[in-house]
């Protein structure tokens, strides 16, 4: 190893050598045994009732008037030139006339939810959720609004509430990523990568992107088929190797977290080649889970085109994934339903055809999500962890084109779901339109929603901090207010 002088010249030279990315001693290794033991941070100030989060985010906003939030005064003036007593900036010329939801909605569970036709299976779990009927954002386009709710800022550059979840906490257990993202199986969503990314934190607080449709759900997870000479017994000298070199660069430059964080980074990696495929694999899954959640033919890749069977598979199986994962140790997921690119829609962005848009896609959402609740229920897993349904705003009340609506980030619903949280009720309002809030002066945004999330997990959001360029940042800013009423 003489003629390689520095880690540098010995990892450009090796480019196989990533093919297993673990340290020899850590190969080694088993895995720990499982703890639910925080790590000592001064944020952690409240009894934790929330162990683990599922965030289901709908990419392209979708319509709370046509899902969650009935407003019979659409219903009653459907056609009729909306008139919504103020000047109102539309994103493209969404301002026609009032457009009715364009489903029917039923009341559901003893709490009486009223839900559309098109989200019926939630009604199963009504009386377990609890949603927010007064969101607000700060933007109406899509990637700045998209940021705010995965980020809390408008600008790239901050960690994802996730990876500030995994700052905090660190994992359950250390086979598995703390935080694992599951993308639409079309693409990703707006902003990208930009949406789980670590930002200023130490960059093994990132997301693990799992593509659970993909023929590679996990990328270098095994040695590429180009390096036939890569094999176990030749990783080992590598990763040997290397460990040395990591170490000898560690106390050269004692204070460099890029090395701390790519050793880290690698150790996951190497841990993730026994223990990924295993949890990836649904041939375990019996019959008639595959069929509650919607799965038709486990394991199949489905085209680009939209219909019920091929979203509620593709979406259930995003939130079956997700459940295995939660069993598992994973203590932060996301599950992503639209993405950034293609025609007709894919996603909620349903400027031209709410019906066409939302229909496929709420199905597929609510088929999954409703089995994703009742599965956790059922194996006693909804004690510790939380369900959030989010999107990066609303939908106006007004038409767009005769069967389309604008964005309107000026008031969407979210719901959540699961430990500490007070099921079967309402909180805040929209006016009789679904336009703005119906007190304008007190709104819940992101913020409130992020501190919540925090709360629960034991975690008191002013306190959770990093420092940067001089600043204290934290996931809520310099806002957020524990939402008290909707929890227990």
């Amino acid at each position: 190893m003489n003629e390689f002088s520095t880690r540098r010249q010995f990892l450009g030279g090796t480019p196989a050598a990533f093919g297993s990315l673990a340290l020899t001693n850590l190969l080694l290794q088993e895995s720990s045994a499982a703890t639910d033991q925080p790590l000592s941070h001064p944020a952690l100030r409240f009894p934790t009732k929330v162990k683990r989060v599922v965030q289901l985010f709908m990419a392209g906003a979708a319509s709370h008037i046509d899902l969650f939030d009935y407003k019979p005064e659409l219903v009653k003036r459907h056609g009729q030139p909306s008139d919504f007593g103020e000047p109102v900036e539309a994103f493209q010329d969404g301002l026609g006339p009032w457009l009715k939801p364009i489903w029917d909605f039923k009341p559901y569970g003893l709490s009486g939810k009223l839900l559309s036709d098109v989200v019926a299976p939630l009604g199963e779990v009504a009386d377990d959720m609890a949603f927010i009927h007064n969101m607000v954002s700060t933007s109406g386009v899509h990637s700045a609004a998209t940021l705010l709710q995965t980020t809390g800022f408008t600008m790239p550059g901050f960690p994802g509430a996730g990876c500030w979840v995994s700052y905090a906490l660190g994992s359950i257990r250390d086979n598995l990523p703390t935080y694992v993202v599951l993308p639409d199986h079309r693409g990703f969503a707006s902003n990208g990568v930009k949406n789980w990314d670590s930002g200023f934190l130490p960059s093994q607080h990132s997301g693990t992107v799992i593509q659970p449709l993909h023929s590679t759900p996990l990328l270098d997870l095994e040695p590429s088929k180009d390096f036939s000479f890569a094999n176990q017994g030749r990783d080992r000298y590598v990763q040997s190797a290397l460990k040395q070199l990591n170490e000898i660069h560690s106390q050269q430059h004692p204070n460099d977290e890029r090395l701390q964080s790519r050793i880290r980074s690698y150790e996951l990696a190497g841990r993730l080649q026994a223990a990924a495929p295993e949890a990836l694999n649904l041939s375990d899954e019996p019959d008639y889970v595959l069929r509650m959640y919607g799965i038709a033919d486990e394991g199949k890749i489905w085209p680009t085109d939209i219909n019920e069977a091929e979203e509620s598979h593709c979406f259930g199986t995003r939130c079956l994934i997700a459940r295995r994962l939660l069993e598992r140790g994973v203590r932060f997921i996301q599950v992503w339903s639209g993405n950034d690119n293609g025609f007709p829609r894919r996603n909620w962005d349903s400027h031209e055809d709410v019906q066409r848009d939302h229909g496929p896609l709420a199905k597929g959402m609510a088929v999954g999500a409703s089995a994703l609740i009742r599965d956790l229920k059922q194996r006693g897993l909804l004690e510790d962890t939380l369900v959030i349904w989010t999107t990066e705003f609303g939908r106006m009340p007004s038409s767009q084109g005769g069967k389309g609506r604008d964005h309107n980030p000026f008031v969407f619903t979210n719901w959540l779901c699961g430990a500490g949280i007070r099921g079967g009720v309402s909180y805040g309002e929209s006016d009789p339109w679904g336009y703005k809030p119906l007190d304008r002066e007190n709104p819940t945004t992101v913020h409130d929603v992020h501190a919540t999330i925090l709360y629960l997990m034991g975690i008191d959001h002013t306190k959770l901090t990093w420092k940067n360029n001089g600043i204290d940042r934290r996931l809520t800013d310099v806002h957020g207010h524990v939402l008290q009423p909707i929890l227990t």
